[in-house]
């Protein structure tokens, strides 16, 4: 782990690119950097002390209370039935994924753990396709409307359910972080965990964050970076969900890692990738895979109805692709992320 002053630096992340500069002042911009669940972490803030160690302690909170590929986690105890008995994070994430899922009709549900497990994307790695029979038995066991919190318990109508917050686990810890940054002082600050970002106050340069959205370029042996577009933002959290990058090949050709909870098989959708800014990066990220599993006009619908937010919606389209933003989407023409 190294943290260091920002002289100039950018950024290529899985889907946004940040770039900045460094400024004089009482506060420096720290930068610490890293490996976590199998992605990069990046993480820029304004303060007169590192804080390194506080938030490698921030993720190993959220590693052992809500990763499913942690043996010892709380989420993994919950779906093996060995506890019911919840903490903070859970809950806060589990009433987050319930709205989620009662906004989007149903096609957002960490519930489809099983599901995703069975299609090879989970924390339960499978070599071969599913068959029909295999695919009904998991549908049964999905739907986060039938658990519910009692106290700091979760009851669950079926024990098999099990559930996979990592379509929101990222965001969320983005936040938390944010959460310690301001705690110890720090307002101005940007988490990037994975290509999920929130952000405060302003850059090294004084302004707002500009973080750049990656076209859904398809590169079957490498992440190929190509600018769709370029945003300001601050005090918000966004987040890029797409199928363009994770997926793999079977015997009916390409399967996409968007599970639908409806058919327990690949959302069929013209949605390449969906960007979503949100007050929160954990809202921003499961509004993003939400998005991914819905028809591209109820998914704005949805976006159009939530207050401070906004997406842009990325379709295929036979030119190759159109983009669809909601109406106070901050899209900005500039050529890169500034430097």
């Amino acid at each position: 782990m190294t943290v260091k002053k920002i002289l100039s630096a950018i950024f290529v992340l899985s889907g946004v690119i940040v770039g900045f500069v460094s400024c004089n002042g009482p506060k420096v911009y720290n930068s610490c950097e890293g490996s976590v669940w199998a992605t990069s972490y990046h993480i820029t803030y304004r303060s007169s002390r590192v804080l390194d160690d506080s938030i490698i302690e921030v993720m190993r909170r959220v590693e052992m209370s809500l990763s499913p590929f942690a043996d010892s986690s709380l989420v993994s105890r919950i779906n093996r039935n060995e506890t019911a008995v919840t903490d903070s994070l859970f809950r806060r994430i589990f009433i987050a994924s319930q709205q989620v899922n009662r906004m989007s009709g149903g096609c957002y549900d960490p519930t489809v753990a099983p599901l995703v497990n069975l299609w090879g994307f989970g924390y339960k790695k499978v070599a071969v396709e599913p068959r029909q029979e295999q695919i009904d038995s998991a549908l049964r066991l999905v739907g986060i409307g039938r658990c519910v919190l009692d106290g700091d318990r979760i009851k669950k109508l079926d024990p098999s359910t099990e559930f996979d917050f990592s379509s929101i686990t990222k965001g969320y810890a983005c936040d938390l972080i944010g959460e310690m940054l301001r705690r110890n002082g720090c307002s101005d600050y940007l988490v990037e965990i994975g290509g999920e970002v929130a952000v405060s106050g302003k850059n090294p340069q004084g302004e707002k964050w500009r973080i750049m959205i990656d076209a859904p370029v398809e590169n079957d042996t490498s992440v190929v970076h190509k600018r769709l577009s370029v945003i300001a933002v601050t005090d918000c959290g966004v987040a890029t969900s797409g199928n363009y990058r994770n997926f793999k090949k079977t015997s009916s050709g390409k399967t996409w890692h968007t599970i639908s909870p409806s058919t327990g098989r690949p959302a069929r959708s013209t949605t390449l990738s969906a960007t979503v800014i949100a007050p929160d990066a954990m809202m921003a990220d499961a509004l993003a895979t939400a998005c991914m599993a819905m028809p591209l006009a109820d998914a704005m619908r949805m976006i159009e109805s939530l207050p401070h937010t906004e997406a842009l919606l990325v379709t295929a389209s036979s030119s190759g692709y159109e983009k669809h933003a909601t109406g106070g989407f901050p899209e900005t023409e500039v050529g890169t992320a500034r430097k």
